[in-house]
Parts: C-alpha cells; structure tokens; sequence
C-alpha cells in the first residue's frame, strides 16, 4: 500500500516548537516569496471604513451607500464601526480562542478534524485538507466549527474549555447574523436591487461557520506564509483581527498592501459568490497572510455560504444587452469541491466559471 503519511502533517504549533527552521513542505518557490519589491506596501490609502449605524440611519444612508459601493469595487473590502458589538466580547471571545490553543496537545486533540486519525473533515482542530504531496503548506493550525444550520452543529467539536468559550461564541455569532444582513441589504441597494435580494438566496440549510487561527511564530517568515493566496468562497466573511499582531495583506492592482491592525473594528470581505451575482461589479479580493518571527498571531473568520443546493448565477436584473452574464451558473456544492482543489493548489477556481 502506498505510503499517504503526507497527508497529515503535525500540527503547525509542535513543528514551531521542535525545529530551528521550517520544514521544506513549508517553503514557498523564491518566486512567492513574501519579501520582494512589490510586496508589503503600506496602503497609500487607508481602508475604507463604513459607520454601520449611519448605513442603517435613513438620513444619512445615501452617504454611506456611496462610500459602501466605492469600497467594493476598489477593494472587495472595507472596515466597520459602529458595529454594536461590545469590545469586551471580542476581547473574551479571542481570549478564549487562546487558552484553547495553548492547552496541551493532548486536550486539543480531543476536538480533532480527523477522524480515526487519518479520514479529514471540515470541523474541528487541526489543519486545513492536504490533497496534493507537493502542496506548500500554510503556517496555521485552525478550529473551524459549524453555526448554521444551527441543528447541524457538531458540539463534539466545540471545545468545552475554557467553559466560557460555547457562550462567547454563541452570543458572537448572533451579533454577526445581524450585521451581514444589514450589509446584504446595503449591498443589495448599492447595486439597485431590492433590499432583501441577497438575504432571499439564504435558505435554512445556508451554512455559516467560525473559522480561529492561530499563527504560531515562524523563524522563516521571509520564505513561509500564515495563508497562501486566495479568496474567500462564500458570500460574505467577517473577520475579527489580531488587535495587537498584524500580517494580513490585500492584493490590489498588482501590489500586495499591508491591512493594518484596527482594534474592536471587524473586516468585511465579499466572497466569490458575491462576485459571480453581482456579475463582477464587485470583485472577490485575494488575500493572504505573513508570519512573525516574534509574536503569535489570532484571528476569527466568520464565513457566510449558500445552501449547497443552490445555484449561484449572476442576478437577472443587472444583465443587460451590452453586459451579459460574465459568469457561468454553478451550484454552490460544485463550487465548493472546486474551490478547495484550487486552494490547494495556490489558484483560483472562479477563474474556470468566468464566460
């Protein structure tokens, strides 16, 4: 029987603890790596910030609105204020994320992705799917854990301690619902369409899940990435940031940007199936993440997907005689077996649905 060990790499934070110099699976080609000319540029414009109360208030929506589609079609992102979030439990709900991740190896293996030690799945502690033996691996372990459908969670998985963390991150998760829908709506009227539009495609089985990464500190952070370069899949990511540690960075018009740390605010990225509805007038931006030789570094992504089911094709009120469809329609399911083949690889699988 071949030899498939390669596929289940140590976790990221006992490879940290034991070599001097990250492992070649590690090492990206010196064409990628993340110190060049190009790379790392301060943004000669700040990240736009939109006021979430403004966006909601009738006297100043238009304004805000305004501000909203400029952010995305310059950068498929922008920064939230005014969110309604309290900053104690972001503060708590990262600092439950990690204790967890320092807890010993064997505590944490009790929530692992994999089952029976070798049979990978989406929930859990662990790493993300190795499918190719040459892939160049991310510096980042991860516990990514379903919210909705919320009969689907798999408890098993949720981490009993610290105790406080399921109650942090129920409560989180509520506060997030609210805020992607404002945003849909806002969206949605930014490209003048009803309200409610992107909110209707969300059925019961929309799945949605927490995503925490801990990047651990990478002797190598010249040759080695948190997260290779990508986009998000979804419809809509929020991202609550390392307040104190930064490295993710944004492509934009052929140059990688810093995003600065930017604490108690949240990060809002549009995801692929986004750009393929709104027929890319807004555009999925590819991201990535540099390590710290120093410190160590956590995040929380909150992903926001479509029923499996459901076919994700561009929106038919914004197809006109001299703009047609730019995008094939695919179900959300196809999408996703696509995505994490090309993820993998370093490629984008929306490049393969554009017509």
């Amino acid at each position: 029987m071949a030899d498939e060990s390669w596929r289940i790499p140590m976790l990221v934070q006992e490879v940290a603890a034991r070599e001097q110099q990250p492992p070649s699976r590690y090492v990206l080609p010196e064409q990628y790596h993340p110190i060049s000319p190009a790379v790392g540029v301060d943004m000669p414009e700040h990240i736009p910030v939109i006021d979430l109360s403004r966006l909601m208030a009738s006297d100043s929506r238009d304004d805000e609105n305004t501000k909203l589609r400029s952010a995305l079609q310059s950068w498929g992102l922008f920064l939230v204020t005014n969110h309604g979030i309290e900053t104690s439990l972001m503060d708590d709900l990262i600092n439950a994320a990690r204790e967890f991740f320092h807890q010993p190896l064997e505590e944490k293996q009790k929530y692992s992705n994999l089952i029976d030690g070798k049979h990978f799945q989406v929930e859990g502690y662990g790493n993300d799917s190795v499918k190719f033996k040459d892939q160049t691996l991310d510096w980042s372990d991860r516990l990514q854990l379903r919210l909705e459908p919320a009969d689907e969670r798999n408890l098993a998985r949720w981490p009993e301690h610290p105790k406080s963390f399921r109650a942090f991150l129920d409560e989180y998760t509520l506060n997030c619902k609210r805020i992607k829908d404002c945003i849909l709506r806002a969206v949605a009227r930014t490209l003048g369409l009803n309200d409610d539009y992107f909110i209707a495609q969300f059925s019961v089985k929309a799945p949605s899940f927490a995503r925490f990464n801990y990047y651990p500190p990478c002797p190598r952070p010249d040759i080695v990435f948190g997260a290779k370069p990508h986009s998000d899949a979804g419809v809509l990511t929020i991202l609550l940031m390392d307040k104190d540690v930064g490295g993710l960075q944004v492509l934009r018009d052929g140059v990688w940007h810093n995003v600065p740390t930017s604490p108690h605010r949240l990060l809002i990225n549009i995801g692929d199936y986004m750009e393929i509805i709104s027929n890319g007038n807004f555009k999925s931006p590819v991201h990535r993440v540099v390590t710290s030789a120093e410190k160590e570094r956590i995040s929380l992504a909150m992903f926001h997907g479509l029923d499996p089911e459901k076919e994700i094709e561009p929106a038919a009120d914004l197809l006109l005689m001299e703009q047609p469809a730019r995008y094939r329609k695919v179900k959300a399911k196809e999408y996703m077996a696509g995505f994490y083949q090309h993820f993998s690889r370093g490629t984008r699988f929306i490049n393969t649905v554009k017509i």
